[in-house]
């Protein structure tokens, strides 16, 4: 009778500590965020890129919504950004370390051969944030002024021009290689770590072409510092600095769509009410008005469809997978 008593105790003892411990995480979970943590918004890609520039207009937009300081990490390296996007999956699932990340998601499972994460199965996924289109541009010593006079002038160039990007797995890789694609000419591709150090060798008119994002894009073509060909999207932009800039749809690149989307997520084991108070501070960010009017100044479209809601953000990273494995195996390019 002693024995089953003690066992009895014992099963108390742990029913006990178990409810202290969901006690525990409960607090946690509604404490979020913690008012001695801030949150962090890694950025696979160096300061000053594209990518960089959504994580900044959007960690001021969070700050407002989730009444935490939020700041930003930038862990650039390897192909697509893979070493920060592999530094959220090794930090604590609190809620406290976030990604923002492009289209790098949709693109890593055929691209990386040695892939240390499942991109299905190993975050949460919280939201998409926006639509960014892209742009087609050259170095301002280029003879060209038209599309016209730049399909002439690539021509004329076979097997010396020099296409630069952001990186091996880079929007402006993938770009790059569908408009190549669509022109049928190979150009000697010129990877960089990040737009920033790209775009300053475009400036400079070290490397002759770029294919990049309007929000790195827009400024430089409005200050006349590079020379602008086309958009990548199927209909003209509706901000000022591009509106007149043709698609490369009406220029003769029928079907010709590329745009860039970005998204935040977090480590996978994440509590559910953690992860839907930061979808509910990420969808008050997405209304934000100085948050909306800054992306849109860009060319970014914001996002206010149902890929805002984690389920949906899945299911099109997943669609985005299937659309893009062709593409990059008929290119044959692979990261190990």
């Amino acid at each position: 009778m002693n024995r089953f008593r003690v066992i009895a105790r014992s099963m108390t003892a742990l029913l006990g500590l178990g409810t202290l411990l969901g006690c525990g995480l409960n607090a946690n979970a509604a404490d979020y965020p913690n008012k001695d943590k801030s949150i962090t918004l890694i950025v696979p890609f160096a300061a000053g890129g594209p990518t960089d520039r959504v994580a900044r207009d959007l960690s001021e937009a969070l700050r407002k919504s989730l009444g935490g300081n939020v700041v930003v990490e930038n862990d650039a390296g390897g192909p697509g950004g893979l070493i920060g996007a592999s530094k959220l999956l090794r930090s604590t699932p609190d809620g406290h370390t976030l990604l923002v990340h492009h289209i790098a998601m949709g693109i890593f499972p055929s691209l990386v051969r040695n892939l240390p994460f499942n991109v299905e199965s190993d975050f949460e996924y919280l939201g998409m944030i926006n639509d960014v289109p892209m742009t087609l541009i050259g170095k301002p010593q280029l003879p060209a002024n038209t599309y016209k006079e730049l399909l002439t002038w690539v021509a004329a160039n076979k097997g010396h021009i020099n296409l630069a990007n952001a990186g091996l797995a880079s929007a402006s890789q993938l770009c790059g290689m569908l408009w190549q694609a669509s022109i049928q000419v190979d150009m000697t591709s010129v990877p960089y770590k990040g737009t920033a150090p790209a775009m300053t060798d475009l400036i400079g008119g070290q490397v002759d072409l770029m294919c990049d994002q309007t929000t790195s894009t827009t400024s430089q073509i409005e200050g006349k510092k590079v020379k602008a060909f086309g958009v990548t999207t199927l209909k003209r932009l509706n901000i000022p600095a591009l509106k007149d800039l043709a698609t490369l749809d009406e220029l003769g690149e029928k079907g010709f769509q590329v745009t860039i989307w970005h998204g935040l997520y977090g480590p996978k084991g994440m509590p559910a009410d953690v992860i839907a108070k930061i979808n509910a501070g990420l969808k008050a960010a997405l209304k934000d008005p100085e948050f909306v009017k800054k992306q849109e100044g860009l060319g970014a479209v914001v996002i206010t469809d149902k890929r805002s809601d984690p389920a949906e953000h899945k299911k099109f990273v997943a669609s985005e997978i299937a659309r893009w494995t062709p593409v990059i195996k008929a290119a044959n390019v692979y990261a190990d």
